[in-house]
């Protein structure tokens, strides 16, 4: 069995807002395989991003609907091929409404990173890392 991670589903408090934010701030584009008002697929270069009304995705997984907390525990990552995309995406993602909780900067890890949360108050790393491609085999 091939090991991946096929969909990330994100359970988002305003599906249209959220559409419009990976769409436009992100810069993601939104499949014909999405349902209107139901689900929102991007597809990505090897896996995709669902945003699913929180409520819903609570009641599909058979799960207690709590809000959210302050952090919840993970964040997703957007690796980027330079130093200078890095800043574009993030300056980006903040212009669609992301807030940004630490700026881009050289890291002791020889690359350059910077965080922000999406409106719905996901963590996202934006980073560029000279040692690290997805899709490198090496």
């Amino acid at each position: 069995m091939d090991s991946r991670i096929s969909i990330i589903t994100l359970g988002v408090a305003d599906l249209d807002r959220a559409i419009a934010f990976y769409r436009d701030g992100m810069h993601l584009t939104l499949s014909k395989r999405s349902m209107r008002g139901v689900i929102a697929f991007f597809e990505t270069s090897q896996t995709w991003l669902a945003l699913f009304e929180r409520k819903a995705l609570a009641q599909d997984a058979n799960v207690p609907y709590t809000e959210p907390g302050t952090f919840p525990g993970f964040a997703l990552a957007h690796n980027v091929r330079s130093k200078a995309e890095a800043d574009t995406l993030l300056a980006e993602a903040a212009a669609a409404g992301a807030t940004i909780t630490k700026p881009m900067h050289d890291t002791d890890w020889g690359g350059y990173s910077g965080y922000f949360r999406d409106p719905d108050g996901f963590s996202w790393e934006v980073a560029w890392n000279p040692h690290f491609w997805i899709g490198d085999e090496s």
